[in-house]
């Protein structure tokens, strides 16, 4: 929300209040406590005004957390946020005639004493950010009758309202911009990849992927000057990231007290560790999940038949496929989400799961939380009181969506077991994994169960539903074999992995945007993203259609997706065929590397496919990249994003080479080069090995037996490793290369499992 009026003004209508002056300071052995006030010229001032109690703490390592209150009294409704301590831990606190200072980790917060407000933020003796003069505030909304209030409202009945003395109020914090700092993530946003200059609201929307909405909110950004910020309110937190005061991020929320925490690293991959510990870390996919995904579309026409000849067709042009997803229409018109089969489309769903999966597919189906009127449970639904209901006792309906529809409450437990039950049976079934869509248009005029605070429940449903599902399936399947593929999320979401882009265009903007939004969600604590390859909605040119494929199959996972037409190759041409099962095998036989990097995701919470700034943000150039990212620890990928078949990209310092071509790039610089359908930039790190595996039609096989270890311009002197882990995420084998002149000598831990190995640049390789 913008408050201000240009520097010295506010905007009309708004009483502010700033924390001017640390009055007390209180430090005990654990904890800072600050009576924030106005300037106090007399005793007379403080007897009225509001005054602001800040207290500063730690519970976890490098994680300081804030809280400012107004008003202790008043009431705390939930949904709040699951955040994880540090077993043990405690900062440590200590006091000057000049400062206080509370340490945590390598992390500390200096508040100085005096007549003048300075708080500053540190990691070692690096000054992350600070707060000076007019930033934490609490903020009133003046009286309607008061004139300046008049002038600026543009609904005139307003000021007739019953409630308009009742004034609204606001708290907000507010960090310094550094110059040349900018400012990334708040989930996945579409928006210009560097947040700098934008109103950024945390409120989940079915907006598409060109647009400002956003189908995950994360209240969490990151710096490039290595920390992040965490803002601990799951109902709408408003961010004006140098748009309010170019040199100020500004947060603020409704209510009488503000809570957000500063995470500070030696880098952003530091920083987004910290933050999933205090959120939490993604779960581990299942290895299977890497491969390709394949789906009936959305409002095709479709049944057993034509699904049959898609798994054949895929079966005849010799390309792998790994998941047949079927979404809406495997039940009936005006019935979603009943979770009956339309028997007159499949007469035999079980039977027919059954026979795909004895082809070697797994099988996803779509769902959603809201219950349609026609469909099979929802009298069901409405007798035991599983749906969200109006403030007037009734249940909450639309025909947004399916006609009558009401929401299945998730605050309530016995509705939780009753959707859970729903789940277990597609899994006896033979269902493998869980569209979960929908989830953002939560309304805020009902009642929820539990009592929640309906404007907090808006973007946190999605985190019941999400876990709900996510959880059945765990218990199901076991450890490591759930398997969502999600759309809405918030905070924490990242631990219900995977996440796919939203409904996006057929056109290579809508691609471009993609990207951008899955960056951004990826520097929001989220390790895995996925997306409709060549687009949701309209039908895409055969050109964009085997771009995307590339693009779409070195991203963590990889689905065929659209909206009203069929995604496989051939309708589009015989070319494309040939370009997804190239870039299908190269994944495959990459899987080695890559699920290895996914077990790093899962234990670090590093996002494995991530924007060039968390691996190189020492190189300014790194700063705005949005079109190549890091799929891994060890491989730049540059998708195209044009007719020309051109790709514009800067590679890091050090000699990079083409794990197809074998070219080698010179880093430190951009390059434009030209590439056909059946390539683009895809470089491996200097100093890295990376593992090929022996794959067939499955991406699930044993990664370390034949694996080609490929060691990518490793500097004399240096040493590097490789580790491989099994499809069951235990680690088989670890290979360690160290450079001594033209020689590379290679050693393995295990020694019986059969592999070989060879180094890009010509250099004599000796297993010993």
């Amino acid at each position: 929300m913008k408050f201000s009026d240009g520097y010295w003004l506010n905007q009309p209508g708004y009483d502010l209040f700033y924390a001017s002056v640390p009055y007390e300071i209180d430090v005990t052995e654990h904890a800072i406590h600050v009576l924030a006030t106005q300037v106090l010229n007399s005793r007379g001032d403080t007897l009225a005004g509001p005054v602001l109690d800040i207290y500063f703490s730690s519970n976890l390592e490098n994680a300081i957390r804030i809280k400012v209150e107004h008003y202790r009294g008043a009431r705390k409704k939930g949904p709040a946020f699951d955040l994880y301590a540090q077993e043990g831990f405690a900062p440590t606190t200590t006091e000057t005639d000049e400062y206080a200072e509370l340490v945590s980790g390598k992390t500390r917060v200096r508040i100085h004493k005096g007549n003048s407000w300075l708080i500053e933020y540190y990691y070692e003796d690096r000054l992350l950010t600070k707060e000076g003069w007019r930033s934490t505030s609490y903020i009133t909304e003046a009286p309607y009758h008061t004139q300046e209030r008049m002038l600026a409202q543009k609904n005139f009945n307003r000021f007739f309202a019953e409630d308009q003395d009742e004034a609204t109020a606001y708290t907000r914090g507010q960090l310094n911009l550094s110059v040349g700092e900018s400012i990334y993530g708040f989930g996945e946003k579409f928006t210009t990849f560097v947040k700098n200059g934008q109103k950024v609201e945390m409120w989940n929307s079915d907006g598409g992927t060109c647009t400002e909405f956003s189908y995950k909110s994360i209240p969490f950004y990151v710096s490039n000057r290595s920390y992040g910020v965490f803002v601990n309110h799951a109902e709408k937190v408003s961010f004006e990231v140098g748009s309010d005061t170019v040199s100020k991020v500004s947060f603020t929320v409704p209510g009488e007290r503000l809570e957000y925490v500063i995470i500070g690293g030696k880098n952003i991959a530091d920083v987004l560790v910290n933050y999933t510990n205090l959120t939490g870390k993604p779960a581990l996919p299942p290895a299977y999940s890497f491969g390709l995904w394949l789906t009936t579309s959305f409002t095709t026409d479709y049944d057993e038949k034509t699904v049959s000849s898609f798994v054949d067709g895929m079966a005849e042009r010799n390309i792998p496929l790994q998941v047949f997803h079927f979404d809406c229409f495997w039940m009936q018109e005006f019935r979603w989400c009943d979770f009956v089969w339309d028997k007159r489309m499949f007469p035999d769903a079980k039977g027919f799961i059954q026979r795909l999966k004895a082809r070697g597919l797994q099988i996803c189906v779509w769902v959603n939380p809201y219950i349609g009127q026609q469909g099979a449970i929802f009298d069901e639904a409405v007798e035991k009181g599983y749906l969200v209901m109006k403030k007037n006792g009734d249940v909450f309906q639309t025909d947004m969506w399916q006609p009558g529809m009401g929401i299945v409450d998730f605050t309530n437990p016995e509705a939780c077991k009753w959707y859970a039950d729903k789940i277990r049976a597609l899994c006896d079934m033979g269902v493998d994994a869980i569209k979960t869509d929908f989830g953002e248009r939560i309304p805020t005029d009902v009642v929820w169960h539990d009592g929640s605070d309906p404007l907090k429940m808006h973007n946190y449903y999605t985190h019941l539903y999400n876990g709900v599902v996510f959880n059945t399936l765990k218990e199901y399947y076991g450890e490591n074999k759930a398997c969502l593929f999600a759309r809405s999320a918030t905070a924490g979401g990242q631990q219900y992995p995977v996440h796919w882009g939203g409904d996006c265009f057929s056109q290579y903007e809508s691609m471009a945007e993609t990207l951008r939004g899955g960056l951004s969600l990826c520097l929001s604590g989220f390790g895995f993203f996925s997306h409709d390859i060549s687009g949701f909605e309209a039908t895409g040119t055969p050109d964009l259609y085997k771009r995307w494929s590339a693009f779409g199959l070195m991203s963590t996972h990889s689905r065929l997706h659209g909206s009203s037409s069929y995604r496989v190759p051939w309708l589009f041409d015989e070319e494309s065929c040939d370009v997804v099962r190239h870039f299908v095998n190269l994944k495959g036989r990459l899987m080695p590397y890559l699920y290895a990097n996914a077990v790093k995701t899962h234990e670090t919470g590093i996002p494995m496919m991530r924007a060039m700034i968390v691996d190189f943000g020492d190189e300014p150039a790194t700063w705005n990249l949005d079109r190549q990212y890091m799929l891994g620890d060890n491989l730049l990928v540059a998708p195209i994003f044009n007719e020309e078949g051109t790709a514009l990209y800067y590679v890091p310092a050090g000699k990079w080479t083409d794990i197809q071509t074998g070219e080698v790039f010179e880093g430190g610089k951009f390059y434009e080069t030209k590439h056909d359908y059946f390539s683009m930039p895809l470089l491996a790190r200097p100093n890295s090995i990376i593992a090929y595996g022996s794959f067939g039609k499955d991406v699930v096989y044993d990664y370390a037996r034949d694996a080609k270890f490929v060691i990518y311009q490793l500097e004399d002197g240096k040493q590097t490793e490789c580790k491989v882990y099994d499809s069951e995420a235990k680690l088989v084998q670890r290979i360690v290369a160290t450079r001594k002149g033209d020689v590379i000598e290679v050693e393995a831990d295990n020694k019986e499992i059969p592999f070989t190995a060879e180094s890009s640049d010509g250099c004599k390789v000796v297993i010993l």
